[in-house]
């Protein structure tokens, strides 16, 4: 009887352990997950430079400064609430992908998959056919240099 009434109240178990000398483990009632695979600022850094942003660019859009962006990326600490609705919604993710509770999902432009399909249906021509194509998109993009077009050709 004496132990269930210590259960309730804290500060008499403590007072207890002292009398008794007995030794008292105060265990969190939720321990907090440690994933250190990919903290915050690195899935941070990630995707800040997958979309091609920098910190200063960022900052802008979130209406703070470089320097916060800067702590989020390299110290151990979390956004605000509303910081991270602001970063999900400029970043183009949700907020399960940017805190690392799912897998941050890979979105392709428009011309991207459009491309891709085309070069897909390439694989329904005749072999022949389909080394013209490879050697024709080799000489365009070794005359280039870099892969640009010369033009603003849609796809």
């Amino acid at each position: 009887m004496l132990f269930s009434f210590a259960r309730k109240n804290m500060r008499v178990m403590f007072k207890l352990s002292m009398y008794f000398h007995i030794g008292l483990k105060i265990i969190p009632a939720m321990p907090r997950k440690k994933n250190r695979e990919a903290s915050f600022g690195k899935r941070l850094i990630a995707l800040r430079k997958a979309r091609g942003i920098t910190q200063v660019e960022l900052a802008k859009a979130l209406g703070t400064t470089q320097r916060t962006i800067s702590y989020y990326e390299n110290e151990d600490g979390l956004p605000t609430v509303v910081l991270l609705g602001s970063l999900t919604r400029v970043l183009g993710v949700t907020s399960d992908e940017l805190l690392g509770l799912k897998p941050v999902k890979v979105q392709d432009s428009p011309q991207k998959r459009r491309l891709w399909k085309r070069l897909q249906r390439i694989e329904s021509l005749p072999e022949r056919d389909q080394r013209a194509v490879v050697r024709l998109i080799n000489s365009l993009v070794t005359s280039n240099g870099n892969g640009q077009s010369r033009g603003s050709a849609h796809l």
